[in-house]
């Protein structure tokens, strides 16, 4: 082995479609919540659960490193800060200025892992945090007034566009808030949060009704 040569250990972390796998908003049955709870209300909450997450963190100014990122994702990563883009089933989400959330679907995640393997060398990480986080899709029209309870960001259509992803407090927790239509958000919350968060959007949209979509 010479002095350039990197090898790193993958392994394979998801079970397959045959082993059930739950998501953090497991215990909260939200399936039953969505056929027997409202249907009408000014906030609406859905749980895409069991996405598999990948971070990555690159050089932005290395050509091969975003070539090899677009090969394997079928679109370029986003560039320019706060921003995102969606291709199919991946979503990626800029993060920091050489990092960014790549979102596919969860039984792909290991696929993805491999290829960015085979097409990226050098200097970068790329790491599956599926298991430690979930999406939660919040909408409707008093979405805004709901966030504006939870959040210190500036949620005006004017400055947080559709695509915008953000960094924030929510509540008292970590999240990263991405706009994907005029009343429409997506959330990633870590596992350790998803309860206590589950439980503040509840009281957060009383008074706006809250419905639970499957």
């Amino acid at each position: 082995m010479s002095d350039n040569e990197v090898f790193a250990a993958v392994m394979n972390q998801l079970p397959d479609a045959s082993i059930p796998g739950y998501s953090p908003l497991h215990h909260a049955d939200l399936a039953s919540l969505a056929k027997q709870g409202p249907q009408q209300g000014g906030v609406h909450l859905r749980e895409h659960a069991l996405l598999g997450h990948l971070v990555l963190r690159c050089n932005p100014e290395n050509p091969e490193h975003l070539a090899g990122a677009e090969r394997v994702l079928g679109v370029a990563l986003p560039l320019k800060p706060l921003t995102s883009v969606t291709e199919g089933n991946v979503s990626v989400l800029w993060t920091s200025p050489d990092e960014w959330v790549i979102m596919v679907p969860g039984l792909e995640s290991f696929d993805y892992e491999t290829k960015f393997r085979a097409e990226m060398s050098g200097h970068y990480s790329l790491v599956n945090v599926s298991g430690g986080q979930t999406l939660v899709e919040i909408s409707g029209a008093n979405v805004v007034d709901m966030l504006k309870k939870s959040a210190p960001l500036d949620f005006d259509l004017s400055v947080f566009p559709v695509g915008k992803v953000a960094g924030t407090v929510f509540a008292k927790a970590g999240a990263v808030i991405r706009r994907t239509g005029e009343d429409r958000f997506e959330m990633i919350v870590r596992r350790s949060f998803a309860d206590y968060l589950w439980l503040w959007l509840q009281d957060a949209s009383r008074e706006y009704g809250l419905v639970v979509e499957a």
